[in-house]
């Protein structure tokens, strides 16, 4: 196989990935960067897949790595429906490295965050009813951060039935609808108002704005959330506690309130993964921390079907 192959064979990989919805632009830039690395190199079959071992362990730590060659090994499998000799690293060759587990937020610890944000400087600004409806938001809602940053005008529709936030072209270009509760649906009307009230109507076509009017930076609002963090004095892990924990915290929130109910949460999982805008109930799981309190519920729930018989 010669080098003007492989190029043809990718191109065609990547148009296929792009009419099936995937953007391939980092993917797209790596492969590229794979198919250089390959240059000079013997291109006999089976030493393509000990390459895109080697060029996959070249740089970066092991999460990176196993990421590199979960990409090349994509393209492989394509390649090889076109020529048969291609072998395909097997997964797990490259330990992706243990997921650092998320901080879980206590009901009590978000209404404090809340009431933080609420005491932000400039006294009598937006800012502070910015950040306080954000945090409410995120953590009522269970949006990704760069969701509810993104929000725009038109995508709050409170006076829908019932009231919703339109989620557009987020990850994987995928778009939903996600209902509000009541309570999360005046705070938001109250934030429109206030907003309104102090002349920030029209600076911007997001919904929640900077002082500037302009939309809100990520890490900006980022740095601001892990601010209030600290000044609570609220500890976690090397990771957390961070912005993007208040989603892990509605996941396992929405768990415990199904266990209490007493309802079917292997049931009610699909449509927790469609909230949370996932595309299989597996990719839920990882938000799923096992704290004490999920442990407790399903540990009862299971003591009850081991003891009566009673459907889990």
């Amino acid at each position: 196989m010669t080098s003007a192959d492989l190029e043809n064979h990718l191109e065609r990989y990547l148009e296929l990935r792009r009419a099936l919805g995937f953007e391939m632009r980092a993917e797209g830039r790596l492969l590229h960067d794979f198919l250089t690395f390959l240059q000079g190199r013997t291109l006999a079959e089976p030493l393509i897949a000990q390459a895109a071992v080697e060029w996959a362990s070249s740089r970066g730590g092991s999460k990176w790595q196993s990421a590199r060659l979960s990409i090349a090994r994509c393209f492989l499998v394509h390649l090889r429906a076109h020529v048969p000799a291609i072998e395909v690293p097997a997964p797990g060759i490259i330990p992706c490295g243990v997921r650092p587990t998320p901080y879980i937020y206590s009901e009590a610890q978000i209404t404090a965050l809340m009431k933080e944000a609420r005491a932000l400087k400039p006294e009598g600004s937006l800012r502070p009813h910015t950040y306080a409806t954000l945090i409410g938001v995120l953590a009522s809602c269970g949006l990704r951060p760069g969701e509810a940053v993104r929000l725009r005008d038109v995508d709050v529709e409170m006076e829908a039935t019932p009231p919703r936030l339109v989620i557009r072209e987020t990850k994987f270009h995928k778009s939903r609808l996600v209902p509000v509760d009541t309570s999360t649906a005046e705070a938001l009307r109250c934030y429109a108002a206030t907003r309104k009230r102090l002349g920030y109507d029209g600076l911007s076509q997001t919904f929640f704005v900077s002082e500037s009017g302009t939309p809100l930076a990520y890490s900006t609002v980022g740095a601001t959330f892990l601010g209030l963090v600290r000044r609570l004095g609220i500890h976690g892990n090397a990771t957390g506690p961070n912005l993007r924990c208040l989603r892990h915290s509605f996941a396992v929130r929405r768990m415990l309130d199904w266990y209490t109910q007493g309802l079917d949460v292997n049931k009610l999982l699909p449509h927790l993964s469609v909230y949370l805008g996932h595309a299989n109930p597996s990719n839920t799981y990882w938000y799923l921390t096992a704290t004490p309190d999920l442990l407790r519920q399903a540990a009862s729930r299971f003591e009850s079907y081991a003891n009566q018989g009673v459907e889990l």
